[in-house]
């Protein structure tokens, strides 16, 4: 076993790629220059690390060599971080004493036009992944014993979605809903695409389905409004339609808040205008007329619906495509044929993205007299009032650019998504939020529904726009990660988190300022005020280590000394 201050016996991995490491780098050059720095016993390279083939290699060379410190020179950690410490632990190696140099991203692919230096810097990289490894020491993950009790936040589709999910898993379900009504917009919405269900009718159902389940508590009316403690073993306060403070245990939260609609300028395509109106209140008014369309009293027989309003701002807020909308407009626009076919409908869009299987909507629309008239982004449709109706004035692409004028009774603006405010649950669970200004995931595609706050996961219209069904994916996912956690009665933490020197530590606070996971804390040893790290809420992000004037602080398996080690390994000449 390697002393932490000594050398150890390192083997070293180095990974083709495929090509996407060894198209750039001199992956052989590399490995020679190397294996023979101090401690290393083996240094190789494979096509594809990753493979199974190439792990068995791996383990069979740990086992024969006796190797207590490891090196993969590869692709980026987070895509395979994971699979290499098992493949550790398989070869009877502490998983934490392995270190991965990203070859991939941070070399090969950001310096393909220079082939002899991504070789160097991939040498330099390797080195100093060696350099940590030698001084590496056996850690153990923190161990938490779980409580098997779930929150929900947002009685939304997606919160009641998750909340039974979690309740047929066996688990208690606190579920926290702002409004005085769960359901979000669906129950205030008709019928949806693409089933044809009503809104409504599929909130009644998720609710009576709930009614059921002695294990889910429904609170309405009803706010988070503090939380302490860890990942499996949370306490939070919720304020209640009354003033009082419920405490609850839980073992993990899920965030459902949803999203609000965008509210267009006063003037806006409009707005403001008597028969201008969002898409969510014509929604609202389909569902609630007859077998003809009225509004204010008077029939609608001409609509223009107006597309990307509030979404794909190039200069704006909101620069993102909002999802849901064309699928909702022409849908929408289907329903309303339906119960009045005496309308005439005109839709005024930059570029249809009825997508997937919602691309029947469209046809659906188009079957339906629907005409479609595709405008420039740098030259929306102008609407204005002349006598007494709507008129707007549109050039259509499709045409070369030929400026049409349609009259209109009703003017629906078809709005996109934007992030709910909510900066009191942020402050309370110390949310990440992303450039949009919705709730940030760790990754899209590899960490979903996770977030930095670890036991914390969001799902739904909360962590960015979605449809329904995307929606109860999203809500579905968090429960499977939640459960996971929670069903086999602990969770094991990283160890990588920072440690007090007690006998340098004088207490000045800063360390307790700077970290944002409230991860330090003032405690009293020997009649000293020193600083008491709480490993269970430690990220170890490191602020606190820099910021320590009587450098009190490390960071276990990132010590001063593996960090300097790395440095110089890196300065070397290559």
């Amino acid at each position: 076993m390697s002393d932490a201050r000594g050398e150890g016996r390192i083997a070293v991995f180095l990974c083709y790629c495929g090509g996407n490491i060894s198209d750039y780098v001199q992956v052989e050059e590399v490995r020679d220059a190397v294996q023979d720095e101090p401690g290393v016993v083996v240094a190789k390279t494979n096509m594809f690390t990753c493979s199974d083939a190439a792990q068995e290699e791996m383990i069979q060379e740990i086992r024969e060599r006796d190797v207590d410190g490891l090196v993969i020179g590869s692709c980026s950690p987070k895509l395979h971080l994971f699979t290499f410490r098992a493949m550790a632990q398989r070869a009877g190696l502490n998983p934490y004493q392995y270190v991965q140099v990203n070859l991939r991203e941070q070399c090969s692919w950001v310096h393909q036009a220079d082939e002899k230096e991504a070789t160097r810097k991939a040498i330099r990289l390797v080195r100093a992944g060696i350099a940590r490894a030698r001084l590496s020491e056996p850690l153990t993950p923190q161990r938490i014993e779980t409580v098997p009790n779930v929150l929900v936040v947002g009685a939304g589709v997606a919160g009641l979605r998750a909340a039974l999910a979690l309740s047929d898993l066996g688990l208690s379900v606190y579920l926290v809903e702002k409004s005085h009504q769960v359901g979000g917009w669906t129950g205030k919405w008709g019928t949806m695409f693409l089933h044809d269900q009503q809104g409504s009718e599929i909130i009644r159902d998720l609710m009576a389905q709930l009614g059921e389940r002695e294990n889910v508590t429904l609170f309405t009316r009803a706010e988070l409004v503090e939380k302490t403690g860890s990942i499996g073993d949370f306490s939070v306060k919720v304020r209640v339609a009354n003033g009082e403070k419920v405490s609850l245990q839980v073992g993990a939260i899920l965030v459902a808040t949803g999203f609000d609609v965008y509210e267009p300028r006063e003037g806006e395509f409009g707005y403001g205008l008597e028969g201008v109106v969002r898409l969510p209140e014509f929604k609202e008014l389909v569902a609630e007329s007859g077998s003809e369309l009225t509004y204010h009293g008077r029939r609608v027989r001409d609509i223009v619906y107006i597309y990307c309003v509030g979404s794909r701002q190039a200069e704006g807020e909101h620069p993102y495509c909002s999802r849901y909308c064309c699928n909702a407009a022409t849908h929408e626009a289907v329903c309303a044929q339906a119960k009045d076919p005496g309308l005439h409908q005109f839709h005024l869009f930059r570029d249809m993205r009825t997508y997937g299987k919602h691309e029947t909507l469209y046809e659906r629309a188009s079957k339906a007299h629907s005409v479609f008239v595709r405008y420039g982004e740098d030259d929306p449709p102008r609407v204005e009032e002349k006598n007494d109706r709507l008129q707007v004035r549109v050039k259509d692409q499709l045409l070369g650019g030929e400026e049409i004028d349609v009259g209109a009774d009703l003017v629906v603006l078809v709005t996109g998504m934007i992030p709910r405010k909510n900066q009191a649950l942020v402050d309370v669970l110390k949310l990440p939020v992303g450039t949009e200004g919705f709730f940030n995931e760790i990754h899209p595609k590899l960490r979903p529904v996770e977030t930095v706050v670890d036991g914390v996961f969001i799902v739904g219209t909360a962590q960015g726009p979605k449809t329904m069904a995307e929606s109860v994916a999203s809500a579905l996912a968090g429960v499977s990660k939640s459960a996971s956690l929670l069903m086999k009665g602990y969770v094991e933490l990283e160890p990588f988190v920072a440690e007090v020197d007690a006998e340098r530590c004088t207490w000045c606070g800063k360390c307790q300022e700077v970290c944002p996971y409230d991860a330090i804390e003032k405690e009293t040893v020997d009649g000293r005020e020193v600083a008491h790290v709480r490993p269970a809420l430690c990220k170890g992000g490191g602020s606190c280590v820099a910021v320590c004037p009587e450098n009190a602080m490390d960071l276990k398996g990132y010590r001063d000394d593996q960090v300097k080690a790395m440095i110089g390994a890196m300065a070397q000449e290559v």
